[in-house]
């Protein structure tokens, strides 16, 4: 019988120079897709899951990841003085618990599984859960509920998976898979951004794992890998090499890359799409800029 999964970790210490000048002074983590902070829809689905404690890996400059965290005691008084609340409901789902969330530094840009590796001490010997919040997922079934319901059934060690073209596998950690058939595929070996001619397969890890405490401990070696970063993927592959079973599960719903401009672009118009009170005037202004070719200069 496998240990409940009720603790995750959230690797937020890199600097996201992808969106400067915006990061200068505000962390990736909290930037707004729609009108939630990416960080929010990994802790709303990582709830969903049954995770309970929730280990942040951040760096300098992250306090106002921190505070968002945190109660607005004057914020909440003043809406609910003024009844709104709707708005206080809102407002009181991202509060966390006194004692359900923790924070620990990461001193320098050594890589994923470094990232990983410094939470060591609050996991523990328990299964774990890890989820980077530049990849958001839309799903009916939050995906990592999904996968810790797999993980419950197989055991070992979970990556969420997705089939990518062969010219990316460069960007991506990749799986070495048998036969690709059904949700759960049984893993052989992970290989971290693998030239495409030399990519095991075209299943590609993306950004939630579930985990054993034995990857760890291979961690604790500090072997660096591809890009001369320590990976977390080279850890689990170890455990693969130990006999430990491994899996790629094929979560269903649709993965926006929100390390990128292109893929946070368009996960606000796919979100915003999805909801009724954006629905309409979003898409007649998306038709507008069809049929006259202009947009925003």
């Amino acid at each position: 019988m496998t240990r409940k999964v009720t603790k995750a970790v959230f690797p937020v210490a890199g600097m996201g120079t992808r969106f400067l000048p915006a990061t200068k002074s505000v962390p990736k983590e909290i930037m707004t897709l729609v009108d939630r902070p990416l960080v929010q829809y990994a802790i709303d689905e990582a709830r969903a899951a049954g995770i309970k404690e929730f280990i942040f890996v951040t760096s300098r400059g992250k306090s106002a990841l921190e505070d968002y965290f945190d109660h607005n005691l004057v914020l909440e008084q003043e809406l609910r003085a003024k009844g709104k609340n709707k708005l206080l409901d809102v407002l009181n789902k991202t509060n966390m618990e006194s004692g359900a969330i923790a924070y620990i530094r990461q001193h320098k840009a050594l890589g994923l599984g470094h990232a990983v590796w410094c939470a060591r001490r609050l996991i523990g010997d328990e299964p774990f859960a890890v989820m980077l919040p530049d990849d958001v997922i839309a799903a009916d079934k939050p995906c990592l509920q999904q996968m810790i319901e797999a993980y419950e059934e197989t055991g070992g060690n979970m990556v969420a998976a997705m089939e990518v073209p062969r010219e990316k596998t460069s960007s991506y950690g990749m799986l070495d898979v048998g036969d690709n058939i059904g949700s759960v595929v049984p893993t052989r070996g992970m290989v971290e951004k693998p030239d495409p001619s030399e990519a095991p397969s075209n299943l590609a890890v993306i950004g939630r794992y579930v985990l054993r405490p034995s990857v760890l401990n291979n961690l604790n070696a500090k072997k660096t890998g591809s890009g001369g970063e320590i990976q977390l993927t080279d850890a689990i592959a170890q455990d693969i090499a130990a006999g430990v079973p491994a899996y790629g599960y094929k979560f269903d719903g649709q993965r926006f890359d929100c390390g990128s401009k292109s893929g946070f672009l368009q996960a606000t118009v796919a979100f915003a799409l999805a909801r009724e009170d954006l629905r309409d005037d979003l898409s007649q202004y998306l038709n507008d800029i069809v049929a006259t070719g202009k947009a925003a200069q």
